[in-house]
């Protein structure tokens, strides 16, 4: 599947796309998947409302070049008119990504519950438009925006960036920019968060790991985690 753009209606949809069916464990290694160059707006262009952007069931699955958007601008962007949990969902194993751009979700941009996980690149900008912190999230500080599940245990990421611009309400903070469960095969390499024009706070990197980033645009960085 290749060159494609999805555009969330009115009605809300679980999901735009997704490849294989829930609880799929077959192995596809000889015959993959490919999705190159596939789109999701949700709002911008005109009112759109969908839970889940992609969905990846199918193990082995190849992706290259996903931009996956909760309009932050445009017709129909809101809090609770583009409404959109989260970008880019991961169950099946062995999957491979080069390029993840996922924006602007109103819970995990992305998570990855597969085992056997690779990611080359996520670049990622939180909701801007949080009107609070606990209508945000009111158990925890946000959502990360790179997510891999508690139950993996083998994911590999490089070169992961996450970004805040909570211009609706400075005030607001995340705990971190990557949530992984501490195990010794989930692996983090060059992972990176930032304050936009310093609006907003993001405490750690990757789970309690890397410096807070807030009142500038200085990067704050992560080489490696563990």
């Amino acid at each position: 599947m290749a060159s494609l753009l999805f555009d969330a209606g009115q009605i809300n949809s679980p999901a735009l796309l997704q490849i294989g069916e829930a609880g799929s464990n077959k192995n596809h290694a000889a015959n993959p998947t490919s999705v190159q160059d596939v789109y999701f707006r949700i709002g911008g262009a005109g009112a759109g409302r969908a839970t889940q952007s992609l969905i990846v069931n199918s193990s082995n699955t190849l992706i290259d070049h996903i931009w996956a958007w909760r309009a932050d601008h445009g017709a129909g962007a809101g809090w609770t008119s583009n409404t959109a949990d989260t970008g880019v969902l991961v169950n099946g194993n062995n999957v491979t990504a080069y390029g993840l751009f996922v924006e602007h979700y109103q819970k995990h941009n992305l998570i990855w519950n597969g085992n056997g996980g690779r990611a080359y690149f996520f670049q990622n900008e939180m909701p801007y438009d949080p009107p609070s912190q606990s209508a945000w999230r009111n158990d925890a500080l946000g959502y990360a925006a790179y997510k891999v599940g508690a139950n993996v245990t083998i994911h590999q990421a490089w070169g992961i960036g996450a970004y805040c611009y909570f211009n609706v309400n400075p005030a607001i903070h995340a705990s971190s920019g990557v949530e992984v469960p501490n195990t010794p095969g989930v692996k983090i390499t060059s992972a990176l968060t930032v304050s936009l024009a310093g609006t907003g706070t993001i405490d750690h990197v990757v789970n309690s790991a890397g410096a807070q980033t807030d009142l500038n645009t200085t990067a704050s960085t992560l080489v490696s985690y563990p």
